[in-house]
């Protein structure tokens, strides 16, 4: 249990996969600067969601499938595709489970974040277990959500003052995610090993 909440902890907070990697930065700049609460929180859990199922699932796949027959090379085959097919089904029933969130127009932002398949290249490089995986795929998904609200409340405080124009859109809140990512730093003291 102990190394559960430890991996958990380490992926969400000190190894966060949008801050310390650049993998799923893509829908965090994405997401428009007037986005509501509800949209972000739908994001956010869609995201962890995603992140679980296709993670242990694909890392299911790989080891009862691809191993055995000594296909490792084939892995990208099998998890884009499982990944892609998986965002549909989990947005609706998202949706049905909880009818005041707006997961409607998800798809694209789901689609282009790297997380997904990143956390598994991760796990097939260091050969991870089924626990150890799902923890991290937990972490970094609600690491991603943690990051989606900070830089979405950080986007709304930046909105209101004046921004030099050579400055404004994509420069700013390039400059915001690397001062996010450098307040994150903070948190690398946290776990000694």
């Amino acid at each position: 249990m102990t190394h559960f909440l430890l991996a958990l902890i380490s992926t969400a907070l000190i190894n966060n996969f949008v801050l310390q990697w650049p993998l799923g930065v893509d829908p965090l700049l994405q997401v428009p600067t007037g986005t509501t609460r509800q949209r972000l929180h739908a994001l956010g859990l869609a995201t962890t969601a995603l992140m679980l199922v296709s993670s242990v699932l694909g890392h299911v796949l790989y080891r009862g499938l691809l191993v055995p027959w000594g296909l490792e090379s084939l892995q990208l085959f099998l998890w884009l595709p499982l990944s892609v097919l998986l965002i549909k089904p989990l947005l609706s029933l998202l949706s049905r489970a909880l009818p005041r969130l707006p997961f409607d127009g998800l798809w694209p932002l789901l689609l282009g974040n790297a997380g997904i398949l990143g956390l598994l290249l991760i796990a097939s490089q260091e050969n991870l277990g089924l626990v150890t995986l799902s923890a991290m795929s937990l972490g970094a998904g609600l690491g991603f959500w943690l990051v989606l609200g900070l830089f979405s409340d950080l986007r709304q405080r930046i909105s209101t003052n004046d921004v030099p124009l050579p400055w404004q859109g994509l420069p700013i809140d390039l400059i915001s995610a690397g001062l996010l990512a450098v307040a994150f730093l903070g948190f690398n003291g946290l776990i000694k090993t």
